[in-house]
């Protein structure tokens, strides 16, 4: 029997790629190069599936041009790159990696808060400029992390984990909002209490999004919601990029409106508003926030692990639609088709 062939749109851990060569036909993109949607689509036509990155857009003029493909596992715990609807509606399922990179990007969360805080960036780049001459009582100084206030928007399971970190680590007040409060078991164990958004915004010293990028969670954070912000406060940003309306954000950094923020995702990455990159009082990191070698080869063995359980037929391990169409049905039109 033929086996399925699957398409790896970027270029992912050797040893991943090993095993699905075990289980697949592999088309591995070995030279990592980032296709345009034309190629993409062009190389999917003949695909059973696909690993994805995030980057690649998987919607309804794509699928209906790729009538063979079967499922799209994405390495990302996000997964704003697919059309959940127009996926279910083509019979093809979709995946996601969450889990494995929790405590990695809650690591690094708090990172870009204290970096961002502390003015980690602002101060090294005057140092490398050997501008550094002398002592002042008042040179950089930054926010106290410790016993301030945490605005957390998005308390899903990173959310809690940059929770956890503040209000146990560092004696941190934490304030969150989420589309539902959580149970109170969880609440205690984060010392944490829900608030509206605008009351979140205007409470705390330190905000963090961490909210699902959606067509509700566009532009979350404007201009007028930076306004009810403290001109003390931070933001920080490891969410998605589209959460945050960047112009309106560089221009209240510009403005000193609010005194800091700390971005790894943008609007229309790896583009990055000039407007940020003008303005001092920002620490901008190239989405890295799950990046270590253990949690960046555990996301893609658990992609691999999605697009092994389905083609035997024990379904996904990590969906994030239901597709119209059966798991057994779809492996049968699949035989059929060939």
């Amino acid at each position: 029997m033929t086996r399925p062939r699957i398409l790896v749109a970027r270029a992912i851990a050797p040893a991943t790629l090993d095993r699905l060569a075990r289980h697949f036909d592999l088309t591995p993109n070995a030279d990592d190069a980032v296709w345009s949607r034309e190629e993409f689509a062009a190389r999917l036509q003949d695909q059973d599936g696909v690993l994805t990155t995030g980057s690649e857009r998987i919607d309804g003029a794509l699928l209906a041009a790729c009538p063979r493909l079967r499922i799209c596992a994405n390495m990302a715990v996000g997964f704003n790159n697919f059309d959940t609807d127009a996926m279910s509606a083509h019979g093809v399922q979709g995946t996601n990696t969450p889990g494995v990179l929790t405590e990695t990007t809650a690591d690094f969360g708090f990172a870009l808060l204290m970096a961002t805080a502390r003015r980690v960036t602002e101060s090294e780049q005057f140092l490398r400029s050997g501008a550094w001459q002398r002592w002042r009582h008042d040179q950089f100084c930054g926010t106290d992390i410790h016993g301030s206030t945490l605005g957390i928007v998005g308390m899903g399971r990173i959310g809690q984990g940059i929770a956890r970190r503040g209000a146990h680590g560092f004696g941190m007040r934490v304030v969150y909002h989420n589309r539902s409060r959580l149970d109170a078991a969880t609440e205690a164990e984060c010392k944490a209490a829900w608030l509206p958004l605008d009351e979140l915004l205007a409470t705390a010293d330190h905000v963090v999004l961490v909210v699902p990028y959606s067509a509700a969670s566009h532009h979350l954070i404007d201009a007028a919601a930076l306004a009810k912000m403290k001109p003390t406060a931070t933001l920080v940003n490891i969410a998605r990029g589209g959460i945050v309306e960047d112009a309106a954000l560089a221009e209240a950094l510009r403005e000193r409106r609010i005194a800091a923020a700390g971005l790894d995702v943008f609007e229309g990455e790896p583009t990055v508003h000039p407007g940020l990159l003008a303005v001092p009082n920002v620490v901008l990191t190239p989405h890295i926030a799950s990046a270590t070698h253990v949690t960046r080869q555990a996301m893609a063995d658990l992609a691999a692990d999605n697009l092994i359980a389905f083609f035997e037929g024990k379904g996904p391990l990590t969906p994030v639609n239901r597709p119209l169409a059966a798991p057994e049905k779809i492996a049968a039109q699949r035989t059929a088709d060939r």
